[in-house]
């Protein structure tokens, strides 16, 4: 179904004594609350039925338990090239004459596979060490926006460049080309038709395979070099898949974060209380963060493929039927997270679905985690009259079919 330029599907929630209809994903009134129509999802624990903008109907989790046993089960599979795999949009679909995307887009064995190349770059002690060089980089940023002088964009001059240049830094991609990256990374994840998307694909995918030829000759010191003097040399990889990897790697190294960045100041600004408790105790910023991934839920929309039954909660999921994880519902479920819709730095948060969950939760998130403690405590500390320099209301947000986050974020201090 589609309205405009906005593509969804329509969710059928059975409840005791009646049946409401909810079009899934909506775009939020709120950019850190899940859209006003997802109530009755909330009402409706563990699992409901959806209708796909095709017509055909998968599952829709909503439940905390149930998401993470099914998010575990290898019984469903994230790999879009199988028939029937449930697409929230038509610039999903992947044709039959493309691979899926690496990590996310592949099962086991390839996954194992593949994430094992790339998993000593995205330890807990790698991140540590990365701390210094993560600093270095925010305090940069804020150097050169402080030094122009309010009011600024904080997403173009501070939340989009500081995790675009870690994950450079980390992969070995020029820094020097991120206007192209990042252009190309916006369409690939927003569209908006699956010609422009498919363009995107294929223009990063040009770039970084002429950067992993020239690695082959003149190797440096980053992750792809270090793939490429390894599993590449050895035959372990080909090309193909080392490009397939570098481009997942950084447009989700840099995309995801950068949003997370935004969206959890414009929310600390909008709660002026949490925020003086941050300031008050900057003991507290690791806490936070994980509260503040909970209640963003930025990826809303997991997507898998049942390949054999599974019985969960009195349901059947039979082999074949999509299967849609609304994490944004997920992670405010009332059994797990008392008063969910309240921010609180203090509760025990850090076992949301925010990463995912399984085989395939998050790699970077230790790199995420790092990145969101440096930046947003550097900012509030340097910046302790901190202010949107627009009224709420009228500050542009993403819409819900993609990942949520802030268009541009008008400050001053």
């Amino acid at each position: 179904m589609k309205i405009g330029t906005t593509h969804f599907f329509v969710c059928e929630v059975f409840m005791t004594d009646t049946t409401t209809t909810v079009a899934f994903p909506q775009d939020r009134t709120c950019p850190y609350h899940p859209p006003t129509g997802y109530d009755p999802l909330r009402a409706a624990r563990p699992l409901a039925r959806v209708t796909l903008y095709d017509g055909r109907r998968a599952w829709l989790v909503t439940g905390h338990s149930a998401a993470r046993r099914l998010l575990a089960d290898q019984r469903l599979s994230t790999d879009r090239t199988r028939d029937g795999f449930p697409v929230t949009a038509p610039r999903l679909v992947v044709p039959p004459d493309r691979r899926g995307a690496a990590l996310l887009g592949v099962d086991d064995p390839e996954h194992r596979t593949q994430r094992r190349m790339v998993l000593p770059e995205f330890t807990l002690k790698r991140a540590v060490a990365l701390r210094p060089e993560i600093q270095r980089i925010v305090d940069e940023h804020l150097d050169a926006m402080i030094a122009q002088g309010p009011p600024a964009d904080l997403v173009s001059a501070f939340a989009l460049p500081v995790p675009s240049m870690v994950i450079c830094a980390l992969l070995g991609v020029p820094y020097a080309d991120h206007e192209f990256f990042q252009e190309q990374s916006r369409t690939l994840l927003r569209g908006p038709a699956a010609a422009d998307v498919y363009r995107a694909r294929d223009r990063l995918e040009e770039y970084l395979g002429g950067l992993i030829d020239r690695k082959v000759d003149e190797p440096g010191t980053g992750l792809l070099d270090e793939l490429v003097r390894g599993p590449l040399a050895e035959g372990a990889t080909d090309r193909a898949e080392l490009v397939s990897l570098a481009l997942i790697l950084l447009v989700a190294g840099h995309e995801t974060t950068a949003n997370m960045i935004s969206l959890g100041t414009y929310t600390l600004l909008r709660h002026p209380d949490r925020l003086a408790e941050l300031r008050a105790d900057p003991g507290l910023l690791p806490e936070a963060v994980e509260e503040l991934m909970r209640t963003l839920s930025i990826a809303d929309g997991l997507l898998r493929l049942a390949t054999e039954d599974i019985e969960i909660d009195g349901q059947t999921i039979r082999a074949g039927e999509g299967v849609v994880f609304a994490t944004s519902v997920i992670n405010r479920d009332a059994a797990v997270y008392p008063e969910p819709d309240t921010l609180d730095f203090h509760r025990p948060a850090r076992h949301h679905v925010a990463f995912g969950f399984g085989i395939h939760q998050c790699l970077g998130q230790n790199l995420a985690r790092a990145e969101m403690e440096i930046a947003l405590g550097t900012l509030i500390a340097r910046l302790p009259g901190l202010r949107l320099a627009a009224p709420a209301e009228e500050i542009p947000f993403k819409p819900g079919d993609t990942i949520q986050g802030m268009l541009e974020l008008p400050v001053a201090w």
